[in-house]
């Protein structure tokens, strides 16, 4: 029997979250639900999750000493992950000595960077991915591209959102690239991957919820991306059954390695009905946004019941819907939003301001939802909406 304490009592029930971005304060907020006391950890103040939590803390969780010493402060019964840039060295040791790491340690240190988890999909696992080298200078990715041939695709072995990914088409932008790639990676790693360009049909995220009572999988997720980094999503996206069951299949086998309860976002590309693994979070996903909006239990509230150890039954879905992100570009320290009004006098749409404090250059800071008839009118929608929302600096 699952017993939850009360938030501020003795027999509280503790989730920390390491990274207190849009995502981890819908996971929080799903959490509060069932009565849980939030602890938000972020590398900078007054980040989204920091705004409903019980209570945060500025920690730069990279640095192995101070990331331990909050944890142990703190003793949570759940820690739960929501960015790669952690010390998981801390996070191993941790959970061997029995704190609950969600999905676990392993996990987190395997995704962490792409060096971990394409290693394993590939090697351990057998699963078709891209070509693909890593390379630690430039001389090593001049070697690699020529290989690969071109174009090819640059990435940190470290980042998010996209930072620092660039395809490139010759070697006369080798320099560039590596230099972008390691000026925009997480962490101090000098390596990056390079892979090879696949013409895919589409690309899509799965979300993959281990829990209770087995797997489940929320119906497939197309999306946009430009330089790495989301900008639309949609669900269900329209594919081949067998496409979607070697997906799942795919995802079964990777998410299994990895172990644990609670929410992956494993991406693939998909040519014709090849499917070839891409990557995978162990955690709520960028592109999974549309569920807020799309499934009567969005991919949060998905997460904190597989954390708890509750079962998860069918997911309702609620239409073709779509979500489109909000995206703005320069500095300031006083975003205001005007024209919210306008944006939701449409019917069946949505919107959530993330409430970022700071923006310095390019910063997702909402998203906007939409459900239609058919899923080029639910992205219709979204769109119309983000582009009501007037940003001032």
């Amino acid at each position: 029997m699952i017993s939850l304490g009360t938030p501020y009592k003795n027999a509280a029930t503790k989730l920390m979250l390491l990274g207190s971005g849009e995502l981890g304060k819908e996971v929080a907020i799903e959490a509060q639900r069932f009565g849980l006391e939030v602890i938000a950890v972020d590398r900078y103040a007054h980040a989204p999750a920091m705004q409903i939590a019980q209570r945060s803390h500025v920690v730069t969780m990279t640095d192995p000493i101070a990331l331990e010493s909050i944890i142990r402060k703190e003793n949570p019964n759940f820690i739960v992950p929501e960015v790669e840039a952690i010390a998981t060295e801390v996070l191993l040791k941790l959970e061997m000595e029995g704190y609950n790491i969600i999905p676990t340690a392993k996990s987190t240190f395997l995704t962490m960077n792409r060096e971990g988890i394409r290693e394993l999909a590939s090697k351990e696992l057998g699963i078709p991915t891209s070509r693909y080298f890593f390379a630690s200078s430039p001389e090593e990715l001049t070697k690699a591209a020529n290989h690969l041939g071109f174009p090819c695709v640059i990435k940190p072995i470290m980042s998010s959102s996209g930072k620092g990914q660039k395809v490139i088409q010759s070697l006369e932008e080798i320099d560039e690239a590596w230099n972008y790639a390691i000026t925009n990676a997480r962490g101090d790693a000098q390596k990056i991957i390079v892979e090879e360009f696949i013409e895919f049909d589409y690309e899509i995220t799965l979300l993959t919820i281990r829990h209770s009572k087995g797997i489940t999988y929320c119906p497939p997720i197309g999306h946009i991306q430009i330089d790495g980094d989301y900008r639309e999503s949609w669900q269900p996206h329209p594919m081949s059954e067998k496409a979607l069951n070697q997906a799942e299949l795919i995802a079964k086998q990777v998410t299994e390695a990895l172990g644990g309860k609670g929410i992956f976002g494993v991406e693939f590309f998909i040519k014709n009905e090849s499917v070839i693994f891409s990557e995978i979070s162990p955690r709520p996903h960028d592109t999974g946004l549309v569920t807020l909006i799309s499934q009567d239990l969005s991919e949060f509230a998905l997460h904190v019941r597989a954390i708890l150890g509750f079962p998860i039954n069918k997911i309702h879905q609620i239409g073709p819907s779509a979500s489109c992100a909000i995206v703005a570009e320069g500095t300031s320290d006083n975003i205001q939003y005007v024209g919210i009004e306008d944006a939701l006098s449409l019917p069946d749409t949505g919107l959530r301001i993330f409430g970022k404090p700071n923006i310095d250059g390019h910063r997702r800071l909402g998203v906007a939802l939409a459900i239609g008839k058919s899923i080029e009118e639910a992205r219709e929608k979204a769109r119309l909406v983000a582009s009501q929302i007037n940003i001032i600096l």
